[in-house]
């Protein structure tokens, strides 16, 4: 009996390095795709648009709020890294547009991908990090009034 107790404590110690040294994939996705599926969905009401650095909206921009940014993790467990990373930047974006709102914006701009506070800046892609367990997306932008 004692030799099962040390056999048992031997393998889950030979676990350990495999479990602590977590997946994380660094992906860059395209952008607009999630943001029609968001709006399909209803999940998002199109009262708040969403331009990432490099893209211009038209009009006269009214910066309201600098700065602003959000941090959102998902369960990945059992889903593909692309579909937890369009949910967890779903989930991103209903937390700007509800900024926005509250800030009396119309549209974010300038928005970045900022995950561990590393800014990356593309008009096309946004960046997601994606384990086994969780994936996650941050945003950088600004609020703001566009005319």
């Amino acid at each position: 009996m004692h030799l099962k107790n040390w056999t048992a404590a031997a393998l889950l110690l030979a676990a350990i390095p495999t479990i602590s040294q977590a997946r994380d994939t660094a992906h860059f996705l395209p952008f607009d795709a999630v943001v029609q599926e968001a709006l399909n969905a209803g999940r998002l009401d199109g009262s708040v648009k969403f331009y990432l650095a490099g893209n211009k909206p038209a009009g006269k921009v009214s910066i309201l709020k600098s700065g602003v940014s959000t941090s959102q993790k998902t369960n990945a467990f059992n889903k593909s890294d692309e579909a937890a990373c369009r949910w967890v930047l779903q989930s991103a974006l209903i937390r700007l547009q509800s900024a926005a709102k509250a800030a009396g914006a119309n549209a974010v701009v300038d928005l970045a991908s900022n995950y561990k506070h590393i800014e990356y800046k593309d008009s096309q892609k946004y960046e997601c990090h994606a384990g086994a367990i969780m994936a996650g997306v941050a945003l950088k932008g600004n609020l703001a009034k566009v005319e």
